[in-house]
């Protein structure tokens, strides 16, 4: 059963206030060809926070994401982002919206170089909510340094930064997240948990599917557990430790 919390005034990523959530999810089901992952997900995201969708493997979870940018095969239910019922819109006209999303395999071009990928992508969002090269590379030293670096040559962790750094050149202010630690160093995570409180500082809206626990749990606002493609659990951050015998019993963690 989901534990009610208390809702907040959505803040846009210019700082100004909302009057719909980022994100709000009913009764979404989604198939691939003839199997049917998610049963009637329902879930909201307000402007401005970071939410992390919890889970076993086969769970759903990437499935929802997947779901939300109309990857997946048939979809029924409803899915509104900023007010605006996406539900039956092509995968692009989704990006259009404003939402990003940074697959677990990451789809850099290995033929371009890093500042060729980053500069690939059209803008999706608003102009002045795209981020300057110049702004990437100050949030990652590494890609500036890599900049003329072929895909193929930069390693897991840069290449990893050069995804997500990809999606924020795109205007884009709903930001779906998937494994983005998966694999990587610590240093690496530590490193992109610094730009997630920085995306979240600048209000940007964060949807992340993470297996890594203690790099999930200090920086989301709300928790969403799922398990056989069903939200069964949902708390705030101020009642994660209560919620931990719970959680080690669903995650095993």
């Amino acid at each position: 059963m989901s534990t009610t919390v208390e809702e907040r005034r959505p803040v846009d990523a210019r700082g100004t206030t909302g009057s719909e959530p980022a994100l709000e999810i009913s009764g979404l089901k989604a198939w691939y060809g003839e199997s049917h992952i998610l049963h009637g997900v329902d879930l909201k995201v307000n402007r401005g926070e970071v939410v992390t969708l919890l889970g076993r493997n086969g769970a759903g979870r990437t499935t929802t994401l997947r779901a939300i940018m109309g990857l997946t095969g048939r979809r029924t239910g409803s899915i509104r982002v900023g007010g605006r019922e996406t539900i039956g819109m092509s995968t692009h006209k989704i990006a259009h919206c404003g939402v990003g999303y940074c697959p677990e395999e990451r789809g850099i071009f290995s033929s371009l170089s890093c500042e060729e990928n980053l500069m690939l992508p059209p803008l999706v969002g608003s102009a002045k909510e795209a981020m300057s090269l110049d702004e990437i590379y100050s949030m990652f030293p590494n890609l500036k340094e890599r900049r003329s670096s072929q895909g193929t040559r930069l390693s897991g962790g840069e290449q990893q930064m050069l995804a997500v750094a990809r999606i924020l050149r795109t205007g884009a202010n709903l930001l779906l997240l998937d494994e983005i630690s998966e694999g990587l160093a610590p240093v690496i995570v530590q490193t992109l948990a610094r730009m997630i409180l920085m995306l979240k500082s600048r209000g940007y809206t964060i949807v992340m599917v993470e297996q890594n626990f203690r790099f999930a749990a200090p920086l989301a606002d709300r928790f969403y557990v799922m398990e056989h493609g069903n939200i069964v659990e949902h708390f705030n951050a101020g009642e994660l430790e209560a919620k931990m015998p719970v959680l080690h019993e669903l995650l095993g963690v």
